[in-house]
């Protein structure tokens, strides 16, 4: 079933989502289980599962030369989606990025999801690599998103790279996008970044996922401007709780998101790492209960290994 069937046949209810990471490389799927299992009970139609580019790291050598390494530290996307929808009978999205992969790459991978019978995917550019000044490409990769948008549309209609095949399969996929509430991080303007988001919605892409934010206002303000810009689709909110103090630094730093006054108030004020986690579920609490009242279609809860905060926040909203 699709992303959107489930906003549609909801009748105006909020549903409630989550995004998982994949376990480092080595560990045991059993751990993400541990994560999922206590979050079911809230019924998500849907379980995002991130994609990590492969990193660069130099290992030095007896001779004291540093040879250039590429590693993927958490591999298993598509296998975790598979399993999490054998599982939990519920859909997977994976999350499907430009950096890393030729279009080749991108459309055998996309069979690979059709067979699977994964029919949803969040299509991204992803983040330049560590050390890369900017996002660079594979060679015949897609550069930015709205290409790789419409390579997936492309194959809905049946359309494959290659053009001797004239009656290929259709794949049914429904497309999500990222947007950002507090405009993406390259982009000159928040209105000039709606631009690009609408190029990916005539592109074919049915959906939008937040980046996630701390100021609803900022939310409601960017849904707002979305349907001046025409983008009618539906705007999935993201959102997680704070649940270090050191975050008030670092999702700025790695996210490009502002934090309210308030909220870093509170969280200075916390004399405990207790005291911190209950001041960030407080406020994701808060934030919850104005979107559902907002009639926002879903909640998308950005994990991030911490379930069972996740979980605390989650059952004060449904």
């Amino acid at each position: 079933m699709k992303v959107t069937d489930y906003f549609n046949s909801a009748q105006g209810r909020t549903l409630l989502s989550f995004e998982v990471l994949p376990p480092l490389k080595g560990g045991s799927i059993d751990t993400l289980f541990q994560q999922l299992d206590p979050l079911m009970e809230f019924k998500p139609p849907f379980i995002d599962v991130t994609y990590h580019r492969e990193e660069f790291v130099y290992k030095e050598h007896p001779s004291g030369h540093f040879e250039k390494i590429a590693i993927r530290k958490r591999p298993g996307t598509v296998g975790i989606c598979a399993a999490i929808m054998n599982r939990y009978k519920v859909e997977a999205v994976p999350h499907l990025i430009c950096g890393g992969f030729s279009r080749e790459e991108t459309e055998n991978a996309l069979i690979d999801l059709h067979f699977l019978q994964i029919n949803n995917v969040l299509a991204l550019r992803g983040d330049a690599r560590k050390f890369d000044e900017k996002f660079i490409a594979e060679k015949d990769g897609h550069e930015h998103a709205v290409d790789l948008v419409k390579q997936i549309a492309a194959l809905k209609k049946g359309i494959y790279l290659d053009k001797d095949i004239e009656s290929g399969t259709h794949m049914d996929f429904c497309i999500g996008i990222a947007g950002y509430p507090e405009k993406h991080f390259e982009a000159a303007s928040l209105k000039s970044d709606l631009k690009y988001t609408r190029k990916k919605i005539e592109a074919g892409a049915d959906y939008i996922v937040t980046q996630m934010f701390f100021d609803n206002k900022k939310f409601f303000d960017y849904v707002a401007l979305c349907r001046e810009e025409g983008i009618e689709v539906p705007i999935v909110p993201g959102i997680k709780p704070i649940t270090r103090k050191y975050q008030l630094n670092a999702i700025p730093r790695n996210f490009f998101v502002d934090m309210p006054d308030e909220l870093v108030r509170m969280i200075q004020k916390a004399k405990t790492d207790e005291a911190v986690v209950e001041a960030g579920i407080e406020w994701c609490i808060h934030q919850s209960v104005e979107l559902r009242k907002a009639g926002v279609p879903c909640i998308h809860y950005y994990t991030m290994s911490d379930s069972a905060v996740v979980r605390r926040v989650a059952e004060k909203v449904v």
